[in-house]
């Protein structure tokens, strides 16, 4: 199915405005043309260190959670995975079209799925690039079951969680970890990369953004 592009807003502004407010056309218009996040390369450094994927053989599976515009999806097919990309709202895949082959990418499925009720495959890298602190509190705890059950053995989670002392933190329909909180959701995977960082924004009408974010790639012991 053949989708045309979104017309672009007058001014898409800083893209963290967007995703205060959930206005998700906006947000994917103020990173376009972005590269992959830094994560994600991490994870798929990891594996081609391993000789993953291997030549000859099938793709691995990747699930990139909340895909957003496909910058990391596009990352690896190019590297030359399989990718399940998943994504809430219908906008993602409109601006997956700008992307030149990407939706007709033989080794992609799009599934236009919520986190409260999306199906997660079993796979060999999990991404969630920013994506997590969108999941609804009262809905995390499943979410993130179905996420490390999802994980083959040798397999790698990398994303994103904001911390408690973000400006986001209280918004209702955010989930927010403290750090304890975030080490213990990662017990029992050998975590290979963890980096909280705080840092201070001004959007375009003067208002302030305080940023907390760990940033974790980690990976499930065989």
């Amino acid at each position: 199915m053949t989708k045309q592009p979104p017309t672009p807003p007058e001014s898409p502004g800083p893209a963290f405005r967007h995703g205060f407010t959930r206005h998700w056309p906006g947000y994917f218009e103020a990173v376009v043309g972005k590269g992959p996040r830094e994560t994600a390369v991490r994870a798929l450094d990891a594996f081609a260190r391993e000789g993953i994927p291997a030549e000859g053989q099938e793709p691995p599976l990747a699930v990139d959670l909340g895909c957003g515009e496909g910058r990391d999806t596009a990352e690896m097919l190019k590297r030359g995975w399989r990718v399940v990309a998943i994504d809430g709202t219908e906008s993602a895949f409109e601006f997956f079209a700008r992307r030149e082959g990407l939706l007709e990418h033989p080794n992609l499925e799009t599934r236009l799925e919520p986190f409260e009720t999306c199906s997660i495959p079993v796979c060999r890298f999990l991404n969630a690039s920013y994506s997590l602190p969108f999941c609804r509190p009262e809905a995390f705890d499943a979410l993130w079951k179905v996420i490390r059950s999802a994980i083959e053995p040798g397999g790698r989670f990398a994303g994103q969680f904001f911390g408690e002392r973000d400006t986001w933190a209280s918004i209702p329909d955010r989930s927010h970890h403290t750090r304890l909180r975030v080490e213990k959701l990662l017990l029992g995977l050998d975590v290979e990369y963890f980096k909280e960082d705080e840092s201070d924004s001004v959007d375009a009408e003067g208002q302030d953004k305080h940023w907390h974010v760990f940033h974790v790639v980690a990976r499930q012991p065989e």
